[in-house]
């Protein structure tokens, strides 16, 4: 899986933002521009393949504000931001590994 794919998409507007994720950046104070920075400088740290309703991926990256975001997000065609949260650093080694529980 890779992201050029999905930056290109975003890139040229061909994606959408799902109510779920309108709500979590409304609640976690995340900009829409931060969302699409993390997106833009971002790599993929985790794939779903067999995610419930299409394969999808963890995106992690950085707003210009050097804010550390995780993106989800489903696979070309249908680009969709699925959700986006500032990662737990208790959760996360580098914000890039999950820590094991």
């Amino acid at each position: 899986m890779r992201i050029t794919g999905i930056q290109e998409m975003i890139r040229s507007g061909k994606y959408r933002v799902s109510e779920h994720a309108v709500k979590r950046m409304i609640e976690k104070r995340i900009e829409r521009n931060e969302v699409i920075e993390a997106i833009m400088s971002g790599e993929i740290i985790e794939e779903y393949p067999t995610d419930k309703y299409s394969p999808s991926c963890l995106i992690y990256g950085n707003s210009n504000a050097g804010r550390d975001l995780h993106v989800l997000v489903s696979l070309p065609p249908n680009v969709i931001i699925i959700t986006t949260y500032p990662p737990e650093p208790e959760g996360w080694i580098n914000y890039r590994t999950r820590r094991c529980a």
